[in-house]
């Protein structure tokens, strides 16, 4: 799971930060969460809906938005999450380093692709936000620079995990 184990603290109330789980999993194992398809419930009533890569552009075009008109190429999100209490689509990019690399590089495209992904939304009417979920490797000093520039720009991120109710929604209860 984690490195050092540091953060199991947060399992109830955030999006613990492992490659190979995603959002609809680290959900589906929550107190009162149920993800079936794209649509995620909590206590049985519906809150969000879930979307990944490919599967994005299919929930648009069942809302007859045609992703051409807005952008000339796709993108496509580790996770994307549209939750309906507060009208936001929330595109969640986990980052993993542990060596020097072309993500370093990447962090610094947050601003253009939230401007893109507010294209690609604007007929849905939906508010967009732009999240990255880093790992320890980005706590270095060297990454001060391109942490304070996610921040200007409007775009945010969190260090192994995302808390619920940034996203809105709902922190599940102790059984």
């Amino acid at each position: 799971m984690i490195s050092g184990g540091v953060g199991g603290g947060n399992t109830k109330t955030g999006l613990i930060f492992e490659g190979k789980v995603d959002l609809a999993t680290f959900l589906n194992g929550q107190n009162g969460y149920e993800v079936k398809e794209t649509y995620v419930y909590y206590n049985k009533e519906l809150v969000a809906r879930l979307f990944k890569k490919h599967k994005l552009y299919k929930f648009l075009e069942s809302e007859k938005v045609d992703w051409k008109k807005h952008i000339s190429k796709k993108l496509l999100p580790d996770d994307c999450i549209y939750v309906i209490v507060n009208n936001t689509v929330f595109i969640i990019e986990v980052k993993h380093q542990q060596v020097a690399g072309s993500v370093d590089e990447k962090l610094q495209t947050c601003d253009f692709k939230k401007k893109q992904y507010m294209k690609l939304f604007s007929e849905l009417n939906y508010k967009v936000e732009y999240i990255y979920i880093l790992d320890d490797w980005f706590k270095d000093t060297q990454y001060k620079d391109v942490l304070d520039y996610i921040i200007s720009v409007g775009c945010r991120y969190y260090f192994k995990y995302i808390p619920l109710y940034e996203l809105g929604l709902p922190v599940p209860q102790d059984e």
